[in-house]
């Protein structure tokens, strides 16, 4: 697995993410989520509170990207790895009570994203090189 830094991990928390799948006809599809969270050093997660076409798309075995940028900063991460949907266990069952705290919708479910890739976004030279790949 690729590790998050703490500055990654702070970027992510301040930072509006993005998340792009692949519907069963190659059709991409691409997405704010403003619940993106840092579960773990190694892995993302958001509430899919939709049930849309990424939910979908994940449930019909699509990768998962998310990309973090900020536009003022010229700076971003974009994240690549396995994903694993949440619907009955200790993961969901905690993130449904995150939600009832917030005052948001009952999620249908956390997809979690295992990071095997972290690529740079930021402006310049280093822009698209893999920074940590298991």
């Amino acid at each position: 697995m690729a590790t998050l830094t703490a500055d990654m991990k702070t970027f992510i928390e301040n930072n509006l993410a993005w998340i792009a799948t692949v519907d069963k006809d190659g059709n991409l599809d691409l997405g704010p989520k403003m619940s993106m969270f840092v579960l773990d050093d190694n892995h993302l997660a958001y509430h899919e509170r939709t049930a849309g076409q990424h939910y979908r798309n994940l449930q019909d075995g699509s990768p998962l990207v998310v990309a973090v940028a900020n536009l003022a900063e010229k700076k971003g991460y974009r994240f690549r790895g396995t994903v694993t949907l949440h619907t009955d266990d200790d993961i969901y069952d905690a993130q449904v009570k995150v939600a009832k705290e917030k005052g948001t919708k009952k999620p249908a479910a956390i997809p979690v994203l295992e990071i095997t890739e972290i690529q740079d976004l930021s402006s310049g030279a280093t822009a698209g090189k893999t920074i940590d790949k298991d």
